[in-house]
């Protein structure tokens, strides 16, 4: 299913930014980021129930934010993509 993954991490101290730099690190391990906090990811159910706990874990709730939206497994007519940043095949092939 795809995941859109939002957050909003404090920085307003050298804790917060370290916070910031772990949360988009591990969702870069999972999804595709598609703007500055947002990632999405094409995930199963145990994979979710790893990052949710993951990152819920990293984060301050008293000073962050951390949003899940589940848009399913046929995102593909609830992605509309206008701009810069070309859309991507979140299924496709992966070169590096």
């Amino acid at each position: 299913m795809l995941v859109l993954i939002t957050y909003d991490v404090s920085t307003q101290d050298a804790a917060g930014r370290k916070r910031l730099r772990k949360v988009a690190k591990e969702c870069i391990n999972y999804g595709q980021r598609v703007q500055n906090s947002v990632f999405e990811c094409i995930l199963d159910s145990s994979q979710l129930l790893l990052l949710k706990d993951s990152l819920v874990s990293m984060i301050d709730e008293k000073q962050d934010s951390l949003r899940f939206y589940y848009l399913g497994n046929k995102y593909q007519t609830k992605v509309e993509h206008f701009g810069i940043k070309s859309s991507y095949e979140p299924e496709g092939i992966l070169m590096i």
